[in-house]
């Protein structure tokens, strides 16, 4: 994956997929230490010890489907290739909490991408989960959340069209507005 918003979205559907009713997303860039945090944390099955030690192999997955999962290698591989590192902390029965970590000055740093299509897709496509978005950087802190906006659009769901354009413009706003870009 070239973008750090693709890797996001990959990761946040493994949380959806494995039965989480809470993701959150954070998203942290530290100019001064030349550092960006990405981390996804659910509140979903979890992992037995064993498949949390494989998960990064390409060839582990826990789908039917086909016999690779190349989401986490990838985040993993990116991350590594800036210096950076994955960590991937998980319980059965209590969720899965994703971790990379990266040196934004390293030349293979991947583009951070269209994150705010990234969250209002999967709110889109996910419409009864609840997703907490918070990116702190150079301009503030920034948090979205599902539960927040149900409560304010009463009976309207997340999934409608008007609300996730709505969603992604109400994003991408606050995410250049927090990281200074023009």
């Amino acid at each position: 994956m070239q973008e750090l918003s693709m890797n996001l979205l990959d990761v946040a559907e493994n949380s959806v997929a494995a039965g989480a009713k809470l993701v959150r997303i954070e998203l942290s860039v530290d100019e001064e230490a030349r550092r960006l945090r990405l981390a996804i944390i659910d509140d979903g099955k979890g992992m037995d010890p064993e498949l949390a030690k494989r998960v990064t192999d390409p060839f582990c997955t826990s789908r039917t489907s086909r016999k690779v999962g190349l989401g986490l290698p990838f985040l993993k591989m990116a991350a590594e290739l800036t210096g950076g590192q994955l960590t991937l902390e998980s319980e059965e029965g209590k969720g899965t909490a994703v971790t990379a970590l990266f040196c934004t000055d390293h030349i293979d740093m991947p583009p951070l991408g269209d994150v705010a299509a990234s969250v209002a897709g999967l709110v889109q496509c996910s419409p009864d989960i609840d997703f907490v978005f918070t990116l702190a950087g150079p301009g503030g802190r920034f948090c979205a959340d599902t539960r927040e906006m149900r409560d304010i659009l009463g009976g309207v769901s997340l999934a409608e069209p008007e609300v996730a354009l709505w969603l992604r413009e109400y994003l991408a706003e606050n995410i250049r507005e927090i990281l200074k870009k023009e």
